[in-house]
């Protein structure tokens, strides 16, 4: 019984909300979460401005570290990635409900891993990188929302998950 009340009470929650979707033009979100890696749980940190009517660029930081026992010897690594993006938003385009925002974009990033162990430390940068990324959020009220992503070529390639938060 509890769980048919959750289920109808989660719906009409969810029926009541009036989320905007897509960031209007000179507008900020803020986003964070973690992502998905074999390499350890990435954390980020972005924000997207709304440049125009349905195009919003913005700017991503990010980090991970984790442990592997390698050749017998145990490393200590971490990376630390910054990136920007461009993300074309389809919500009028699809007609989506305004509480959902679907997008799809490019992203341009670098990053910097760095290891240490007893005697060792090094670093190596990636070089500029192209990745692209899908994603999605679903908006619970005007400012709150939570978001998934996937994407290729970024230090978040596989995806990510997240919350979304509208900035006035």
């Amino acid at each position: 019984m509890k769980r048919i009340f959750f289920a109808i009470a989660l719906m009409a929650l969810v029926g009541a909300s009036k989320g905007q979707g897509t960031v209007s033009a000179g507008r900020t979100q803020l986003n964070l979460g973690v992502g998905f890696s074999d390499w350890g749980t990435p954390f980020y940190l972005g924000v997207d401005y709304g440049a125009a009517r349905n195009l919003t660029l913005g700017g991503e930081l990010s980090f991970r570290s984790y442990d592997e026992n390698w050749n017998n010897g145990y490393y200590r690594r971490s990376i630390t990635g910054i990136s920007g993006n461009a993300n074309y938003h389809f919500n009028r385009v699809l007609e989506i409900p305004r509480n959902i925002d679907f997008y799809a974009g490019l992203n341009l990033g670098f990053y910097v891993w760095s290891a240490a162990a007893d005697g060792y430390q090094g670093n190596h940068s990636s070089g500029l990188g192209l990745g692209a990324q899908v994603g999605g959020r679903y908006f619970l009220t005007n400012k709150f929302g939570l978001n998934l992503e996937f994407g290729g070529g970024n230090a978040f390639s596989g995806g990510k998950v997240g919350i979304t938060l509208k900035l006035d």
